[in-house]
C-alpha cells in the first residue's frame, strides 16, 4: 500500500533509516504507558521492532510512520491489524501531543481502509487514557462496550472501552470477540464522563483533549 498524505503529514512505511526515530518513540515511558509492550531499552530492540512491523504488513495489516511534511521525520505511528478485529492503534511522541496529529493521521487511515474494502475497524483504549477515546470519537467511531482483562505483557488488570466504525455502509453488528473472551464485561451509560461527545480536533487544534 502506498503512502498517504494529509494537510500536515506524510504517512509512509518505516525504513532502516528510521531506527533512531522509532527508538525515540517506543523508548519513551510516557508514550509507552498505554502500549501493549515494554519501553525499548536499546537501539537493537528498535531494529527488531522494525522486523516485527514488516511481519505485520506481510500478514495483511497496515503500519505507517507518521511524519511531518516539513522534514519527513517519524514522530509517531498508526496501524491496522490483519486479524478480524481490524484493530486501529496509534502513538505520537509527547512533544507533539494536543495538536490533533493522531486524529489527522487516523482520519487518513480510515479513508484508506474504506477504499481498500475493509468492512469495519475497531479500537480499544484504557479507561485511564480518555484522550485516546476522544480520537476514536473524532474520527467517527462509536462506543460499544467495556471489558476487563489481565493485560499482557505488563500483567495488570485494565478496563478497556471498545469502539467500532463500519466502513462499507452495512450493519455488521458489534464485534464481540472481547465481550465473549473476557467474563467481566459491561456497557457504560456515560463512558465519556463530563466531557461529553465528540472533541473538536482540527488540523490546527490546541484543544488539550486532542492527540
Amino acid at each position: 500500500m502506498d503512502g498517504l498524505e494529509t494537510e500536515r503529514l506524510i504517512l509512509r512505511h518505516f525504513t532502516e533509516k528510521d531506527i533512531a526515530a522509532l527508538f525515540a518513540l517506543l523508548s519513551d515511558r510516557e508514550v509507552n504507558a498505554f502500549l501493549p509492550m515494554f519501553p525499548l531499552e536499546e537501539i537493537g530492540e528498535a531494529e527488531a521492532y522494525l522486523s516485527y512491523i514488516g511481519d505485520r504488513i506481510r500478514e495483511g495489516g497496515f503500519y505507517y510512520a507518521i511524519c511531518l511534511k516539513e522534514d519527513d521525520r517519524p514522530i509517531g505511528c498508526v496501524h491496522v491489524s490483519a486479524d478480524d478485529s481490524r484493530d486501529l492503534g496509534y502513538a505520537v511522541r509527547k512533544e507533539y501531543w494536543h495538536r490533533g496529529i493522531c486524529t489527522e493521521a487516523c482520519r487518513s487511515v480510515v479513508g484508506m481502509a474504506k477504499r481498500s474494502g475493509i468492512p469495519y475497524l475497531t479500537a480499544t483504549h484504557d479507561v485511564n487514557n480518555p484522550r485516546s477515546g476522544r480520537v476514536m470519537r473524532a474520527i467517527g467511531m462509536t462506543y460499544r462496550y467495556s471489558y476487563e482483562e489481565l493485560w499482557q505483557p505488563k500483567n495488570f488488570r485494565v478496563t478497556f472501552r471498545m469502539y467500532q466504525l463500519d466502513l462499507d455502509g452495512k450493519e455488521h453488528g458489534v464485534y464481540e470477540k472481547y465481550w465473549n473472551r473476557y467474563p467481566v464485561h459491561f456497557i457504560e451509560e456515560q463512558p465519556f464522563g463530563r466531557s461529553g461527545g465528540r472533541a473538536s480536533c482540527g488540523t490546527e487544534s490546541q484543544n488539550p483533549e486532542c492527540v
